[in-house]
């Protein structure tokens, strides 16, 4: 896909809301994962973990999604 602007209904969209979309999606599925495995009391820092985890996958997203794979 790249980096170009989505358009709907004439209303154009950053791509890094359809990146970000993706990536809290992403990060809820790796979460239950491993909350199932490791349990809650094995995560430290909750918050944390949620947020780098939710950084993580949305660059990893925009990153696959880069035309060049140099983005």
């Amino acid at each position: 896909m790249g980096l170009r602007e989505i358009a709907v209904g004439g209303l154009y969209l950053s791509p890094l809301l359809l990146y970000a979309l993706l990536g809290f999606g992403a990060t809820l599925l790796i979460r239950a994962v491993l909350y199932r495995l490791l349990g809650a009391n094995r995560l430290w820092f909750e918050a944390w973990f949620d947020t780098a985890l939710f950084v993580i996958c949305t660059a990893v997203i925009a990153y696959l999604s880069s035309a060049t794979g140099n983005a």
